[in-house]
C-alpha cells in the first residue's frame, strides 16, 4: 500500500503560491515569535511510522493575508488514528482565538492542513500555530506571526469543497477502483481516498487535483496489492485553501480464492467447418492468475507429433470465471479428420483440455 508524500509536499507549496505568497514574503513577513513555550514537532517527508501514536505537526510560516483575512497552512501526520486539526491565533503571543476543528484522517503521511481565517483587523500583527489531536493526545506546532495589509478589502473568492463517496467497482482478488464526486467551489482543490481493513482506515492514496471551476467532477483511483477475500473500508477526502472535508465511509470485500491456482480448460466441439477452414472452440478459467490460451491441432490423433500446429496465444486476464475461447483456422485439407485441444497457461501451471476431432468437408 503506497502513498505519495512528494505530491503532498508539493501541494503545500502550491497553496502558498496560488494565494500570493511571493509579494507577501517581501512586504509583510514578521519574524517568528520568541519566548514561546509552544513545542515544535517536525515531520520528515519520507518517514513513515507504522505504529499509531500522537500526531506530528508542522506549522508553515508561509501565509497569505489580505486586510481582514488570511490563509494559513501546515502539515499533520495523523499516525494511524483519526486526527483533527485547528489553528489558534490572536493579536498577541497569548493568542485567544481558535478556528473550527477539521478532520484530517488517520494515515501515516504528512497531509496539508489549510484553513481560511476571516474577521481580522487591518495592518495588524497576528500570531498563530497549528494544533492536532487524536486519541493519544494533543500536539502544537511552532508559533509564527504575520501582518494583515492595509490595501483595501481583497477577500478570496470560493469556499470549502463539497464531496461524496460513491462506491467501489472493478473489485478483484487484489484490487478495486474507488469512486467519488468533488465540487471545487471556485478554489483549486486536492482530493484523496483513505482506506483500510477496519473503519479506522489508516492508509491514503496519492493526491490528485481538481480545477477551481469544476462542479460535480467524478473522480476515481485504483487500489492494488490488496488481500483477497477481505473487507476494506474507504472514504473520499478533499481540501482547498478554505479547509478539509471528509466523505462518508463505505466498504467492499475483495473476492477469492485466497490463493491463485493453475488455470482449467475444456475443449468444445468445433464449428463453422468447411473444406479448408474451421473454428476451434473451448473454455478456460484463469483461476485468479494472468492466463492465456491457444489451440493445438493436427491429423495425429494423439497430438504428439512434431507436425502438430498451434494457434496464436490469446490473453484472458486473471479472473475467476470461465471464459469462452475460439480461434479460426484455415489451410486445412478437405475430407480430412483433424484432432484438436485447447491449452491454457499461467505462472502456476499449464492445462490441456480433452482431445476432440472434426472432419473437413469434401470437395
Amino acid at each position: 500500500m503506497k502513498n505519495n508524500n512528494s505530491v503532498i509536499i508539493g501541494w503545500v507549496i502550491g497553496v502558498a503560491a496560488v494565494a500570493g505568497l511571493a509579494w507577501y514574503a517581501t512586504t509583510n513577513y514578521v519574524a517568528p515569535a520568541t519566548n514561546t513555550t509552544i513545542p515544535n514537532t517536525t515531520v520528515t517527508s519520507n518517514t513513515q511510522v507504522k505504529q499509531s501514536g500522537l500526531p506530528k505537526v508542522v506549522t508553515s510560516f508561509n501565509v497569505s493575508p489580505t486586510d481582514t483575512t488570511v490563509v494559513v497552512t501546515g502539515t499533520v501526520v495523523p499516525n494511524g488514528v483519526f486526527t483533527s486539526y485547528w489553528y489558534e491565533y490572536g493579536a498577541t503571543p497569548n493568542l485567544g482565538y481558535k478556528t473550527t476543528s477539521q478532520s484530517i484522517g488517520s494515515g501515516y503521511a504528512a497531509i496539508p492542513a489549510p484553513i481560511y481565517i476571516t474577521g481580522l483587523a487591518k495592518n495588524t500583527v497576528y500570531y498563530f500555530y497549528l494544533v492536532a489531536e487524536n486519541q493519544y493526545g494533543k500536539v502544537s506546532g511552532v508559533q509564527y506571526s504575520f501582518r494583515t495589509t492595509n490595501l483595501g478589502n481583497l477577500p478570496f473568492s470560493g469556499g470549502i469543497p463539497t464531496i461524496k463517496t460513491l462506491g467501489a467497482n472493478n473489485i478483484s482478488r487484489t484490487g478495486a477502483n474507488l469512486t467519488g464526486e468533488v465540487s471545487a467551489n471556485m478554489a483549486v482543490t486536492q482530493y484523496w481516498f483513505e482506506y483500510g481493513e477496519t473503519p479506522n482506515l489508516g492508509n491514503i492514496t496519492a493526491f490528485a487535483s481538481v480545477a477551481e471551476n469544476e462542479s460535480r467532477m467524478n473522480v476515481s483511483i485504483a487500489l492494488l496489492d490488496l488481500d483477497p477475500m477481505k473487507n476494506y473500508y474507504f472514504r473520499l477526502n478533499a481540501q482547498n485553501k478554505f479547509g478539509t472535508v471528509n466523505g462518508t465511509t463505505l466498504n467492499f470485500k475483495t473476492v477469492g480464492p485466497l490463493t491463485a491456482t493453475a488455470p482449467t480448460a475444456m475443449t468444445n466441439n468445433a464449428s463453422n467447418i468447411g473444406k479448408s477452414t474451421a473454428t476451434l472452440r473451448g473454455a478456460v478459467n484463469p483461476n485468479s492468475a494472468e492466463s492465456s490460451y491457444w489451440f493445438e491441432y493436427g491429423t495425429d490423433s494423439l497430438l504428439g507429433s512434431l507436425l502438430v500446429k498451434t494457434t496464436d496465444r490469446v490473453a484472458v486476464g486473471s479472473g475467476m470465471n470461465e471464459v469462452s475461447a475460439k480461434t479460426d483456422i484455415s489451410n486445412l485439407k478437405s475430407n480430412t479428420t483433424y484432432y484438436f485441444r485447447i491449452v491454457t497457461r499461467n505462472d502456476l501451471g499449464t492445462t490441456r483440455g480433452a482431445n476432440l476431432s472434426f472432419k473437413t468437408k469434401a470437395n
